[in-house]
């Protein structure tokens, strides 16, 4: 017998999603900080699964992004080229708040003393002016050894174009000091910018020793379980890596557990015959979102971590999956500022205290609490039934901002989830409407243990197409896991006019990177015919500053065609995010980006037995009240998800329940049951 796993470790709960004999099951436990590990095997006892049994198991974890937020990560030095130290502190002009004459920039992960140097210099084609000179190299190491630095980050300008003098870096710091834990930016990042390639470097050496010691915890306690094989790690790209190649290059970890949920939706849209899906995941702690555009997700390496209207964040060039994300979630905390305003978020209570209802000490209302108040979540059967909720303590909390603010403490409950679903629209709007997309022309899919909550009151607002809620919508980021492949990205910066290029210099562009994913897969033991490629350029008109992404069309196009296809697509690819073209002007390439796959055997969905009739009262298992909004109390039909068979239809106002999350239909709405059990809530008649 064998199984497949996949866990998700969140800020509150940690899932896991499991397919035994073609039976799909979840469960959730809680996360367990700082031994996350431990919650991984408390998920999969509370399944009671063998793991000697599992012959997939993959991982998402949010331990590299919270290692940086909560500045856990270890002290850092830096060695660059000589009079390149400053970089970091220099950073960009751009900054977030023009008219702020106080503002100051992120402090930079390194500080200025620990930032040292080394003569060396390459030009900005990768030539060599001046030889790396490491006569200095020792007292380097002697001045962090007695600063106490544990990890250090190497990045030299221009070594995206010629690796030599931090690969001869590297091997002399090792052979002086073997136990350093040590990164240059050359095994990170293979483009241009040397702000955001250090950037880049200094978290990636940060957070280098805590994320491999929790990969080593994770390997570890799962084999002491019974877990044959390693682990498989999904990555910020949108794939999954194996767990050594997660430990040599954590930082591609940044986003590594909201992504399974983004392209679970990817993949889940593909089996209903949808490609235009606005994912959302509300968690325990923050909400994220992203756009899939014709089945496809959008990679980005413009990633900025902490960036807000008055922070400029810092900067990670790493594709990453676009992701926009907000501290809203349903531990998300209601709060009162100095003004007597309503707030929520981005402050959380996660799962230890957690929500009021939790009854651990928390004393603060939260968007789970409101959502437990207005009668949207059963009280009967809270958390699954695993939690009994301490109803007078929520209701005590909301009175006592509604005592502040002189209102009714339901005024409060609904003032509350007013807040956290406009702050979820506004992030829902930068996914689409920034980006050039209209949202009627897309479905909204809600997952995560709240989206299925908020998802028709967003979706309203935004005038979507309809809502989806998938099967196994409170565990999707680790079902998600189960469905997507290995994945390696190469991105190389190369610089050509794409008007003066033919379609076969433009093609042995690529060569390179080919052969070396090639040989990166045969040395993770996969065979070529497993392997898949996909080809991009990031380009711009000449003269501009930053690029955008397209796709290379059909290689077996002939040489006219093939030009005039890639430039036909960058024109419109522009047009669509900047509002305009200019198709007199030189196109020029600025980065190849090779997309490799390893292409794994997955789960494949199963379609469910048809109901008989399209009522769906057989699903029905009572009523109750519910407070939809400040003038709206209705009995309210409640539906046990599990009994919602394919071809089954009905009206809101209605809830329906399962063990991970709630589904709230609006009066207005009307449902229907896909052949997988999915959910397509339709906003108006």
């Amino acid at each position: 017998m064998t199984v497949r796993v996949a866990t998700d470790v969140g800020g509150t709960f940690t899932d896991l999603v499991y397919i035994d004999k073609g039976n799909v099951k979840a469960v959730k436990s809680d996360t367990t900080p700082p031994n996350f590990e431990q919650g991984v095997v408390n998920s999969a006892i509370k399944a009671d699964i063998n793991l000697s049994d599992v012959d997939f198991f993959a991982h998402g974890s949010t331990v590299v992004i919270n290692a940086i937020t909560e500045r856990k990560g270890v002290k850092t030095g830096l060695i660059t080229t000589k009079g390149f130290r400053d970089v970091l502190e220099i950073a960009r002009g751009n900054t977030p708040d023009i008219f702020n004459n106080t503002y100051k920039k992120p402090n930079p992960f390194v500080e200025r003393h620990l930032r040292l140097e080394i003569k060396e210099r390459l030009d900005y084609k990768g030539n060599v002016i001046t030889p790396v000179d490491l006569s200095n190299l020792q007292s380097l190491v002697d001045y962090f050894k007695s600063q106490d630095v544990q990890a250090i980050g190497i990045c030299f300008l221009h070594a995206y174009l010629n690796p030599e003098h931090e690969i001869k870096t590297i091997a002399a710091l090792k052979s002086l000091w073997p136990e350093v834990n040590v990164i240059a930016s050359h095994e990170i990042s293979a483009e241009w910018r040397e702000y955001e390639r250090t950037s880049t470097t200094v978290l990636s050496a940060y957070v280098l020793p805590p994320a491999q010691q929790y990969l080593d915890k994770l390997k570890s306690k799962l084999r002491t379980y019974g877990l044959k094989n390693d682990p498989f790690i999904m990555q910020s790209n949108g794939g999954i890596a194996t767990l050594q190649s997660a430990r040599d290059n954590p930082i591609t970890l940044v986003e590594s557990g909201p992504v399974g949920g983004i392209l679970g939706a990817a993949a889940y849209g593909a089996v209903i015959g949808d490609g235009n899906i606005m994912a959302l995941d509300i968690g325990g702690t923050t909400a994220k979102c992203s756009l899939i555009h014709n089945g496809k997700t959008r990679i980005t390496t413009e990633y900025v971590l902490e960036k807000t209207a008055k922070k400029a964040g810092y900067p990670i060039k790493t594709p990453v999956i676009d992701i926009v994300e907000i501290g809203n979630g349903g531990g998300s905390i209601a709060w009162i500022d100095a003004a007597n305003s309503l707030h929520v978020g981005p402050q959380s209570a996660g799962s230890t205290p957690g929500p009021v209802a939790y009854g651990r000490g928390g004393t603060a209302p939260t968007t789970t609490d409101a959502n437990l108040i207005t009668g949207r979540i059963n009280s009967e059967n809270f958390a699954g039934g695993e939690i009994h909720p301490d109803l007078s303590a929520v209701e005590a909390s909301f009175l006592t901002l509604a005592n502040k603010l002189n209102v009714e403490a339901m005024d409060v409950a609904h003032g509350v989830l007013d807040i956290a679903n406009s702050n979820m629209v506004n992030a829902l709007k930068l996914i689409s409407v920034n980006r050039g997309y209209d949202p009627r022309d897309f479905s909204l899919m809600a997952f995560g243990g709240g989206g299925a909550l908020h998802a028709t009151a967003l979706g309203r607002e935004l005038n979507a197409r309809k809502v989806i809620i998938p099967p196994f919508a409170g565990v999707f980021s680790a079902w998600g896991m189960l469905m997507i492949d290995l994945r390696r990205d190469y991105i190389q910066t190369h610089r050509f006019s794409l008007s003066e290029q033919s379609k076969a210099e433009v093609i042995s562009a690529f060569d390179g990177v080919i052969s070396k994913a090639n040989l990166d897969y045969k040395n993770d033991g996969m065979s070529q015919d497993k392997v898949k490629h996909e080809l991009y350029v990031d380009a711009r008109y000449s003269g501009q500053e930053h690029t955008v992404k397209i796709h290379v069309p059909d290689t077996e196009l002939d040489e006219h065609d093939f030009i005039e296809a890639l430039s036909d697509r960058f024109h419109q690819t522009h047009e669509q995010e900047y509002t305009f073209r200019l198709n007199d002007s030189k196109i020029e390439v600025v980065n190849i980006h090779l997309v490799a796959f390893g292409i794994l055997d997955k789960a494949e969905l199963e379609k469910l037995p048809k109901s008989k009739t399209a009522s769906a009262d057989d699903a029905l298992i009572g009523t109750r009240w519910v407070d939809f909004d400040n003038k709206t109390r209705l009995t309210t039909s409640i539906f046990d998800r599990e009994k919602l068979m394919p071809g089954m239809k009905f009206k809101g106002p209605a809830i329906i329940e399962e063990s991970t999350t709630t589904t709230v239909v609006l009066p207005d709405n009307r449902v229907e049951v896909d052949d997988f059990g999915g959910l397509h809530i339709y906003l108006r008649d």
